[in-house]
């Protein structure tokens, strides 16, 4: 992130916009997967793009995902750090949220 800002927020944006589409426009994205070779079946594919909330990301506070999941891996040993310092040291949300602005609907 630090040595390719531009080329960072990029791909961030494409992952967002990509989500959206997928909330948007289920068919259209169950499509892409099926002439994409993904998968064999649209039936699955547009059933997996109707279930799973793929607009929820804009609902989320990324800190406190990020809080969860760190306390989670803490406690099985995974990592020794504490969720705080894991964030502090370990997150750059200034991208995530130019782009949620950009992306306002």
């Amino acid at each position: 992130m630090r040595n390719y800002p531009v080329a960072t927020k990029r791909v961030l944006r494409a992952i967002l916009k990509a989500a959206d589409l997928c909330a948007a426009e289920p068919t259209r994205a169950a499509r892409r997967m099926v002439e994409g070779g993904f998968t064999p079946r649209y039936d699955y594919a547009l059933q997996m793009f109707n279930e799973v909330p793929y607009d929820r990301w804009r609902d989320y506070d990324a800190a406190d995902t990020i809080r969860f999941y760190a306390l989670r891996m803490r406690e099985t040993g995974f990592v020794k750090s504490s969720p705080q310092k894991i964030i502090a040291e370990g997150t750059e949300w200034h991208f995530l949220d130019e782009i949620k602005r950009e992306l306002k609907a």
